[in-house]
């Protein structure tokens, strides 16, 4: 693809993982890619990339790649950020994509102990950079995009919004971002400029991959274990990175249409013919093939003979109601 020639994005929290992908999903593109991050090259204690590594790889894919450091919990630095574009790009800032998170060792950490049994600064570690931070740059892009009447805030969440996943504090941050992008909308509507929220499946980061190898050496009945440790349906970061691609390159009335609301990353790839890595489809989160294999390991084996059918969001909720481990 290469529908966002000329086009100026910025994606933050772009070191590694879903946002690296998304980072090199838009430089396929053709556009402009600012990314963000703490760490700008390799370090001893950044073992899972940095900057300068995503830059090659979106410069690779055919974009332009723009690497700035940044600390999202730095609201200055925020800013900064914001100020650079603005001079560098005469105001042009197309597409913001909401992705950097600081939970996910904290996450890691918890180990699956209830909300009490943790350090209460597992609440910060989970919304700060990852809810707060989403805001304040959402209000720096807000200030950018409705003086040129046009641009598209995606908020990067996940289906933790409704279902229990990780604990307390990631659900509720996740519904908080879904609530974000739909409030954003409604106020950013008037100016042409569109909000959403993106869930990705169950995505194959360099962390989630970690945790799937130790996992799979475990004798676990815990669902959500079980299923990343057999990598059931993943997803690759640069599926999410490609459907935001076309997301992005859509029409004005188009994408307005969708403003307000969740937009599954297998659902638009479906839409649109968009293959993962490799050329595989996975399927939707909310897909009977997904969610009945998920609830009952032993029917993976058979999930090709499962229809790939949505199931309705009343029915995954009633199933995240009576096992709160899924």
């Amino acid at each position: 693809m290469t529908n966002l020639e000329g086009k100026v994005v910025l994606v933050t929290g772009a070191t590694r993982g879903i946002g690296k992908g998304i980072a090199v999903g838009l430089g396929e593109a053709g556009a402009t890619v600012y990314i963000t991050g703490r760490s700008l090259d390799s370090n001893i204690s950044n073992n899972y990339g940095n900057l300068n590594d995503t830059k090659i790889a979106v410069e690779e894919a055919g974009g332009v790649c723009i690497p700035v450091q940044v600390d999202h919990s730095d609201d200055e630095q925020v800013r900064l950020l914001f100020e650079r574009i603005q001079d560098e790009q005469y105001g042009q800032l197309d597409l913001l994509v909401n992705n950097a998170y600081s939970g996910v060792r904290a996450l890691t950490d918890s180990n699956g102990k209830p909300f009490w049994d943790n350090d209460i600064s597992l609440w910060d570690a989970s919304n700060n950079v990852g809810l707060r931070s989403h805001y304040i740059a959402s209000v720096f892009a807000a200030r950018m995009m409705t003086k040129r009447k046009q641009g598209l805030i995606s908020t990067i969440s996940s289906w933790g919004g409704l279902s229990y996943i990780f604990g307390v504090a990631y659900g509720a941050g996740k519904v908080a971002c879904d609530r974000l992008a739909a409030d954003m909308a409604v106020e950013l509507k008037p100016y042409n400029v569109a909000s959403i929220s993106i869930w990705p499946g169950i995505v194959g980061t360099e962390h989630f991959s970690s945790l799937a190898d130790l996992w799979s050496q475990e004798d676990t009945s815990d669902p959500m274990k079980s299923i990343f440790s057999e990598r059931y349906n993943w997803e690759t970061p640069l599926l999410t990175g490609r459907v935001i691609a076309q997301l992005a390159g859509e029409s004005s009335s188009n994408i307005m249409r969708r403003t307000g609301r969740v937009q599954i990353v297998a659902e638009i790839a479906r839409q649109y013919g968009i293959v993962d890595e490799g050329g595989t489809s996975p399927v939707s989160l909310r897909s009977l093939r997904f969610f009945l294999p998920f609830a009952l390991p032993g029917l993976r084996k058979y999930s090709s003979l499962i229809p790939d059918v949505k199931v309705p969001w009343s029915l995954l909720l009633i199933g995240a109601l009576s096992s709160p481990k899924i």
